[in-house]
């Protein structure tokens, strides 16, 4: 007998790895490109991108492992009722219990792992990566060229190009930089056929110097250029200010606890719901996961995913209503849950009940 709950578990986990690992990457992809833009922009460093992206892994997986552990038993017991495995193990003396049991049992180190990246390690990822932007905020303009692109700089009003550019981000080869006035009627442009940077060691203030290049000051549309050429010429590197701003996600699960905030107490309970969507999508998804022959292997899955979709969907609407502060706090997400998990014990037991009452009443009717 334990060989053949050993089958199922492998079946089960099978799918969930395959499906979660291609959820990963179509999410981790849309994430990815989003941080791609921001780096093109020159907003972010892009030697940045890959740190940022495994430390928001664990946020990822916390959301995806759920959903795919549901499609896993879809589609694994799916498929063994397809080919009437299921039909065996039933005639061989598998209860329906027996598989429920074991299936739960199989999905406990799902719940466990979704439990830790939810309250432990998905925040401290998400602590690394406000440090990160934090760093990015403060970092010079001159730290954040890339060679061969125009790129905008805030601070400034300015936009910079450079051809090439050393490992060391110290010396430039054609360089181009457009700054616009403080009225925003003229603008300033510089090029140079080389730059280098310089650290004022008193003040610590950092220059750009280029050499071999010309300056030319004006409005747009007018011929009152003022053109001035040079061997070299010192330009202020500005930095950016110190980013102090906190992302919620990064808030560790300790200091929601002893919060009071509404929003905190919100995110708090969303921690807890996560690891407790696990046993009650697996009671749904063995229920939900009996098919015809006749109908096909993958027409059980539209109506389990609408489920799921729904049981999500209250699970964000709950949230929100608990941050507004319209639903108790001890009643917080949990209605969603015992909905769900209501449903879901009466599509397992509710049938056989009513099938048994029918067989009472029948009964004591011949009687």
């Amino acid at each position: 007998m334990s060989i053949i709950f050993r089958y199922l578990i492998r079946q089960i986990m099978v799918s969930m790895l395959a499906v979660s690992g291609i959820l990963l990457l179509v999410f981790m992809s849309g994430r990815f490109i989003k941080y791609l833009a921001d780096a093109a922009e020159g907003e972010i460093a892009a030697g940045v991108l890959f740190s940022i992206m495994g430390y928001r892994f664990p946020g990822f997986l916390e959301l995806i492992l759920p959903l795919g552990l549901f499609i896993g038993i879809l589609l694994a017991y799916g498929r063994m009722y397809l080919e009437s495995e299921m039909t065996v193990l039933y005639a061989c003396g598998v209860s329906e219990r027996q598989l429920l049991g074991k299936t739960l049992l199989g999905a406990l180190p799902v719940m466990l792992v979704v439990g830790a990246m939810s309250l432990y390690v998905s925040p401290w990822g998400m602590k690394q990566v406000e440090h990160i932007f934090n760093e990015q905020r403060k970092a010079t303009e001159f730290e954040m060229l890339a060679p061969g692109r125009f790129q905008d700089f805030t601070s400034g009003d300015r936009v910079t190009y450079t051809e090439a550019l050393s490992d060391d981000k110290r010396e430039l080869q054609g360089v181009f930089i457009a700054e616009y006035d403080k009225d925003g009627q003229g603008v300033t442009l510089i090029t140079a056929e080389s730059g280098s940077q310089l650290i004022d060691e008193e003040t610590g203030s950092r220059f750009l110097v280029l050499e071999e290049g010309g300056r030319f000051q004006g409005a747009p549309g007018r011929l009152d250029y003022n053109v001035t050429r040079f061997e070299a010429y010192g330009l202020k590197i500005v930095s950016g200010q110190e980013g102090s701003k906190e992302l919620e996600e990064g808030v560790s699960t300790l200091a929601l606890w002893h919060s009071e905030d509404p929003e905190d107490r919100a995110l708090l309970h969303w921690r807890i719901s996560l690891p407790l969507i696990v046993p009650i999508v697996t009671l749904l998804a063995v229920r939900l996961s009996r098919v015809n022959p006749r109908q096909g292997r993958f027409f059980h899955l539209l109506p389990a995913m609408l489920v799921y979709i729904t049981y999500l969907g209250l699970l964000i609407v709950a949230r929100d209503a608990l941050a507004d502060e319209k639903v108790p706090e001890w009643v917080g997400m949990l209605w969603v849950h015992a909905l769900f998990l209501a449903l879901g014990l009466w599509l397992q037991f509710g049938p056989a009940w009513l099938n048994r009452r029918r067989l009472e009443r029948e009964g004591q009717q011949h009687a």
